[in-house]
């Protein structure tokens, strides 16, 4: 998502994302809209007294839609802080709150695998949903006595948006605890299973239980011509999807390191920097590889220079590529990795600067150890991708382990 800041609540970042800027209009645009069949209802619900003829002309309808959805939108954010603030409490980091297109979002750097701890976070927010709820009726019930002689338009319009977001709240926390994993309802599905069983199965079977409500939701809204609830029920399915597989490759990985999956230096094919761009096509159609190292041979040996994809070659026009060459089209800010470094750190990093390859580095630090590689420092010792990553998770789950003599080779 692309966000930008807008403050901060307890030290956690809040950020809007844009397209949270389209839903706020549409959402005070439908709550304008219903004024009146919305005030009707709390009338004879609450009780509410509302003067639904004082605040459905003019501009007012719209004023109540945009304080309404803005009030909605705090309600969220305070939902989100429920699960941050739990979830700081145990020690894990939040790296922001975003609101969006379906709600907000809090990106925790890392997600607790204790079911105590995530049974926690997890109830955390709809709770806060409750309070809130609360709180609104609460403020709804004082206030004729707080605006006391306040015009018909001032008393109802308050007494709606309060009455609104009163019960709102309280649907949302309900909403959100469907068993629709990675919704809060399936995060407690999924605490309650990992009590007596591994948790990437836990995640596996509340993931599976959450994709059956996504489908469910997804058939609903169309049936019912809701678009926001069939947008719920994808967004619902896909995150489940993908959080499985992050949880299943984690376990798989567990005390794996990029050294058992990488394709060794020996192993790999390189290109020079003087190598034309036709010979390097021509070259990874051949060899069947789409990424290589480019390493500068001299009188001391070879020195990793770049690395050139695929895509670097295909910017050259094919008329051109005889008068181009691979120093040309290289990339020379190179991602790197150690090679006592974890698999899932590979993956992570691959994913966050949308990569399918790293180089990596072994660079000796003064104690003998070795620290953050830096390529223009270090040896190069050998190349993990994504397709190395797949065979060897492929293999993990076959036979359980990766061992020299099933090491992947793919080096592509």
């Amino acid at each position: 998502m692309r966000s930008f800041r807008i403050g901060s609540l307890f030290d956690i970042p809040i950020k809007l994302d844009l397209t949270f800027l389209l839903v706020l209009p549409l959402f005070a645009y439908l709550i304008g809209t219903r004024i009146e069949p919305v005030s009707e209802i709390l009338n004879e619900v609450l009780g509410a007294g509302i003067d639904v003829g004082a605040i459905t002309g003019g501009p007012i309808p719209w004023l109540l839609g945009l304080t309404a959805a803005v009030g909605l939108f705090v309600g969220v954010v305070l939902h989100e802080l429920g699960h941050s603030l739990t979830a700081r409490r145990y020690g894990f980091p939040i790296d922001s709150i975003t609101l969006w297109l379906f709600g907000g979002i809090a990106s925790f750097s890392e997600m607790p695998e204790d079911w105590r701890q995530e049974l926690n976070i997890a109830i955390a927010g709809p709770i806060v949903s409750i309070l809130v709820g609360i709180g609104s009726y609460g403020l709804f019930v004082l206030t004729p006595e707080i605006l006391g002689g306040a015009s018909p338009e001032l008393l109802g319009g308050t007494r709606f948006v309060l009455g609104y977001l009163a019960i709102l709240n309280v649907a949302l926390a309900v909403f959100n605890m469907l068993p629709a994993f990675p919704m809060d309802g399936g995060r407690v599905l999924r605490a309650l299973l990992a009590r007596g069983r591994p948790y990437a199965q836990a995640t596996q079977q509340a993931a599976s239980v959450g994709k059956l409500f996504a489908v469910f939701m997804g058939l609903f809204g169309l049936f019912a011509l809701n678009i926001i609830l069939i947008g719920v029920a994808f967004f619902v399915f896909i995150a489940a999807s993908s959080e499985a597989q992050q949880v299943t490759m984690k376990a798989a990985f567990q005390d794996v390191t990029v050294g058992d999956i990488m394709t060794p230096v020996e192993d790999l094919h390189t290109v020079e920097p003087d190598t034309t761009v036709a010979v390097l096509i021509e070259r990874m159609f051949r060899e069947r590889h789409t990424g290589y190292p480019v390493v500068e041979v001299s009188a001391t040996g070879e020195r990793l220079v770049g690395l050139v994809t695929l895509s670097d070659a295909r910017e050259v026009d094919q008329v051109e590529r005889e008068a181009y060459t691979v120093a040309d089209v290289m990339t020379t800010d190179l991602q790197t990795i150690t090679p006592d470094s974890d698999a899932m750190t590979a993956i992570e990093r691959m994913q966050e600067h949308g990569i399918g390859r790293l180089l990596v580095v072994e660079v000796p630090d003064a104690g003998g150890s070795f620290g953050e590689p830096r390529p223009e420092d270090g040896d190069l010792v050998g190349l993990i991708s994504r397709s190395d990553l797949m065979t060897a998770l492929d293999i993990v789950q076959q036979s359980g382990a990766v061992t020299p003599s099933n090491r992947p080779r793919t080096a592509d």
